[in-house]
């Protein structure tokens, strides 16, 4: 299959590479620096303590989406909007459109720009972008994906590829779960750019996440989403199974990038305040990411 990695950063460099080691037709869109490298020498993916140089296409460009049978659509939510505008006339009926984002509204707000249905992916990864052209992954790496008319076909495509794939009537909930998981630990991490083995050894810290957690799950509540699982108990396993890694938001303020924290702690307490919740925690760990990121933009 012709696949496109539309916003080749870290968790779409790697999924592109798995599917490209599975002998996939995939071409990486993302920053010129980056596609240069990629072009120039390929994609180097670190994985299990391997590494390897991934022959892969790359563009800067959206155009190069064009024929493709799958887009796996990973850009910043921040981004959502412009991006899938760009894709837009290169799409066709039969495209399959996964978002593999953050947050919980990205699938249904690409939709109503590209015109069509986008399968919501949970993602389950632990990735980090070492250099142009550079990809390392340091754990984990399944999806859980909604249901609809294509989530099969996308299963078979991806598995073959050492992708694990659940398909879930729930991916609602799937992703609650997991932004309350990136609400937890990826403000705190940016803040004090430790990773999760050692910023919950901090003193206070697990009470500041549990204060964070109930206050997610009280909005989802009210939004009546039922989230599934043992939520905080995938949130103390986080620490033990993945304590080296730094979240998302704390490689983007260390790159000098703006962040999705108003996606996460940020859509938390916008959705409180809509339904008379209290999201304390939530509104300062927004409010001290949006500083750093202030301070950054100021130099």
């Amino acid at each position: 299959m012709k696949i496109a990695v539309m916003g080749a950063g870290a968790v779409g460099c790697y999924y592109g590479a798995m599917l490209a080691r599975a002998g996939h037709d995939v071409t990486l869109i993302g920053r010129p620096a980056h596609v240069d490298a990629v072009n120039r020498d390929g994609l180097l993916l670190e994985f299990s303590g391997t590494q390897q140089y991934i022959e892969i296409n790359a563009s800067s460009d959206a155009s190069a989406i064009a024929g493709a049978g799958l887009v796996l659509f990973c850009v910043k939510s921040t981004d959502t909007s412009d991006a899938g505008a760009q894709i837009k006339p290169f799409l066709t009926p039969d495209t399959i459109v996964m978002s593999l984002q953050n947050g919980v509204d990205n699938a249904e707000r690409l939709s109503a720009v590209i015109g069509m249905p986008v399968i919501p992916t949970v993602v389950y990864v632990a990735t980090s972008m070492e250099g142009p052209g550079h990809v390392k992954h340091h754990g984990r790496g399944e999806l859980v994906i909604g249901t609809s008319a294509q989530s099969e076909k996308v299963a078979e495509t991806l598995r073959p590829a050492h992708i694990p794939v659940e398909i879930s009537d729930n991916a609602e909930g799937a992703l609650w779960a997991k932004m309350i998981l990136n609400c937890a630990y990826n403000a705190l991490s940016a803040i004090s750019q430790m990773p999760y083995g050692a910023l919950v050894q901090g003193e206070g810290i697990w009470d500041v996440m549990r204060n964070a957690v109930d206050e997610c799950l009280a909005v989802a509540k009210g939004c009546g989403v039922t989230v599934p699982g043992d939520v905080w108990g995938a949130i103390e396993k986080i620490a033990e199974t993945m304590p080296g890694q730094y979240s998302s938001t704390a490689q983007d303020l260390a790159r000098g990038k703006t962040s999705e924290i108003d996606f996460l702690n940020g859509y938390i307490v916008r959705k409180g305040t809509e339904l008379g919740i209290s999201t304390l925690t939530n509104l300062a760990l927004h409010a001290m990411t949006k500083l750093r990121e202030s301070k950054n933009a100021a130099g």
